[in-house]
């Protein structure tokens, strides 16, 4: 599929490095660990492409993938898990911060909202959170809260 003709290249795109924040190797803390769950963030396709490789511990471990389009401006997300979840994202990204939401369904068929934010709260700290909403986004229950260290600051 062809690029638009008028897009700058990933690395010039000031849009396209609004997660460059998040780039590193991290060490994961969160409620409940129990074993040492890390992170790696890194650029993927020519610096379009934000990449998270975690490890939660225990053997869980997965991916999650943004990316910025000049085609729509928008930002688009997946995440992926060794468990076989997969959720599609879209989202905003501003200077230190990511909101990302979208749709996915729980166990019992039922709709469920998924929105998950990056937030810089410091130059070798960043907070993610994983909120969850049965009632198209009135109520939200936190899924995860980490907070992730720069290993080699």
């Amino acid at each position: 599929m062809p690029a638009a003709a008028d897009a700058e290249p990933c690395p010039a795109n000031s849009d396209s490095r609004r997660l460059d924040f998040w780039l590193g190797d991290w060490s994961v803390t969160y409620p409940g660990a129990s074993a040492l769950s890390t992170s790696k963030v890194f650029l993927d396709l020519d610096q379009c492409l934000v990449v998270e490789n975690w490890t939660g511990g225990r053997g869980h471990s997965g991916k999650n993938l943004f990316a910025y389009s000049s085609d729509d401006r928008s930002w688009h997300g997946m995440f992926a898990d060794n468990e076989g979840r997969v959720h599609v994202f879209e989202g905003k990204v501003a200077p230190g911060s990511a909101e990302f939401y979208g749709p996915s369904r729980g166990p019992d068929g039922q709709v469920v909202l998924n929105r998950t934010k990056v937030i810089r709260v410091g130059r070798d700290k960043v907070e993610q959170t994983w909120e969850k909403s049965t009632d198209k986004g009135v109520k939200w229950t936190i899924a995860f809260s980490g907070e992730y260290s720069r290993k080699n600051p």
